[in-house]
């Protein structure tokens, strides 16, 4: 699978519409569909898990069925591309108004040891109280991310480290299926222009 790879060392300006220091490559040209992500043709049932979620609970990826998810990968301690990540999907969902309610975010840890639940769910509040997290054991979450064709790697640093992860977003219809990957660096207005026309199937 593709996927755009970006080091979470790398800073930039978190203030909104700053231009990111990261570049940023679209992972297909706009598909004949109308999509603005990189579609997945033909579509395909995104691959279920179990993992703990940030609210205290199981979280699988059937208990939002009938929604549309959003799923992205990252970890609290990432100094740019997930707090842009989360910041842009949070302004999305506020754009769908009414229809926000039928759009789901999940954001699955890449560094269970730093990232425990209730970790998860103050960090993910400060952007929107309805994105969930989701940990687990170290084993599960490499077998959830190896699913989604995921990578995520420890980057040695002087006062610890940091994770290199995929940083692309997967689109999820109401019906459970894999239907496209925004590439990071997009605009809300890209993800909303895609929920809405995954709301509309």
């Amino acid at each position: 699978m593709l996927s755009f790879r970006v080091a979470s060392r790398v800073w930039v300006s978190l203030l909104l519409g700053a231009a990111a220091a990261v570049p940023t490559t679209p992972l297909s040209a706009a598909p004949p569909s109308g999509f603005k992500a990189g579609v997945f043709e033909p579509a395909r049932p995104a691959p279920e898990f179990a993992l703990r979620g940030s609210d205290g609970s199981e979280l699988t990826l059937a208990r939002y069925r009938g929604k549309v998810v959003l799923m992205s990968f990252g970890f609290t301690h990432c100094a740019a591309v997930c707090p842009i990540t989360l910041a842009t999907l949070a302004q999305a969902r506020g754009a769908l108004g009414p229809a926000a309610d039928a759009l789901q975010v999940v954001f699955v840890t890449v560094d269970p040891e730093r990232d425990p639940a209730p970790r998860l769910k103050a960090y993910l509040a400060a952007f929107d109280a309805s994105f969930v997290g989701a940990t687990g054991a170290p084993d599960a979450l490499a077998a959830m991310r190896k699913s989604y064709g995921v990578m995520a790697a420890k980057v040695p640093m002087a006062d610890g480290y940091a994770m290199d992860h995929t940083s692309s977003v997967f689109l999820i219809d109401r019906e459970g299926k894999l239907r496209a990957m925004m590439p990071y660096g997009r605009e809300a207005k890209d993800f909303v222009h895609d929920v809405k026309l995954l709301l509309a199937k």
